[in-house]
């Protein structure tokens, strides 16, 4: 029907409608898939009746295996590779009607894989000649064949490389999933902070208060102290309010000045030379035209 190149190299594609997989009991059988059948055209009918259309999806089939493929996005959403598939026929009754099954990679379960095909095929890489369902099982069956004798010719290693390859896909489209999920919660979380950062209506919106580089508050003399309550939960005591005559130094400290002070602020002999010297700085004041000069030498002094 194709050429080996196609199934090897490329893959043929068609247009189906899914009907779904259920499980089986066996891994082959008219019988069993026959089953499957009558289940899922039951389940068909029940769905119609609510409204819901069957999917379409498109099947690519090569020598690798048969994946089932969303028409417009080309999402995978089921990858059944060929050493999985045990068995694969068309119905005689309803010519658009062709099953397989396949054991599930994680459950190992056996599934069976119903679809309704429709009447033209998908051209991607050669033609298909063939309109029915029984086109589509034939080449399925060529690519097991064409896979058994590249497994011969192999000695078995290509089976272990499809395998990799496989787990590979599978273990890419579980991190692709994981990634959509990460990259909504993510934009959950910055449409929460947005909501959390806006203020509600009529509220005044407070500057917060600048810093330094040491993230310290700068000081100002004229901003007022708000007092804190302590940790026993009292209220701190009222401040200490100075007269404003008293001033003070940048130590707190009052500044000193001898001539001012009282007698009673020193000892009697202090107090003595103080004002002998408070005397002296007077009488200096007063020699008019006086000529002072501080040279041992000088003839004046």
């Amino acid at each position: 029907m194709h050429t080996p190149e196609a199934l090897a190299k490329h893959y043929i594609a068609y247009n189906a409608k899914f009907l779904g997989n259920t499980e089986v009991e066996a891994p082959k059988g008219t019988e069993v898939v026959k089953d499957a059948v009558r289940k899922l055209k039951f389940q068909r009918h029940i769905k119609k009746s609510e409204g819901q259309k069957i999917p379409k999806v498109e099947l690519q089939i090569s020598i690798y295996g048969v994946k089932i493929l969303e028409p417009k996005t080309k999402d995978v959403q089921h990858n059944c590779q060929l050493h999985r598939i045990s068995f694969c026929a068309d119905d005689k009754t309803d010519k658009r009607i062709f099953t397989f099954i396949c054991k599930d990679s994680e459950s190992n379960k056996h599934l069976c894989y119903v679809f309704d095909s429709e009447k033209s095929p998908v051209f991607f890489f050669f033609s298909c000649p063939l309109l029915t369902a029984e086109e589509i099982t034939l080449t399925i069956g060529q690519a097991f064949d064409l896979a058994y004798k590249k497994f011969l010719e192999s000695g078995g290693k290509d089976v272990e490389t499809r395998k990799q390859i496989g787990s590979l896909q599978k273990r890419i489209q579980e991190l692709e999933t994981e990634n959509s999920e990460l990259k909504k919660q993510l934009q959950d979380l910055e449409e929460q902070l947005m909501i959390a950062h806006v203020p509600p209506a009529g509220s005044i919106s407070m500057k917060p208060q600048s810093t330094d580089i040491f993230d310290m508050i700068p000081f100002s003399p004229v901003s007022p102290l708000v007092p804190t309550q302590t940790s026993n939960g009292c209220p701190p005591p009222p401040p200490t309010t100075l007269p404003p005559d008293i001033r003070k130094d940048l130590f707190g400290a009052e500044p000193f000045d001898p001539f001012t002070c009282g007698a009673a602020d020193f000892p009697p002999d202090i107090q003595s030379k103080l004002d002998e010297m408070q005397e002296g700085f007077k009488m200096g004041l007063t020699l008019e035209g006086t000529v002072f000069s501080l040279d041992p030498l000088d003839s004046r002094c």
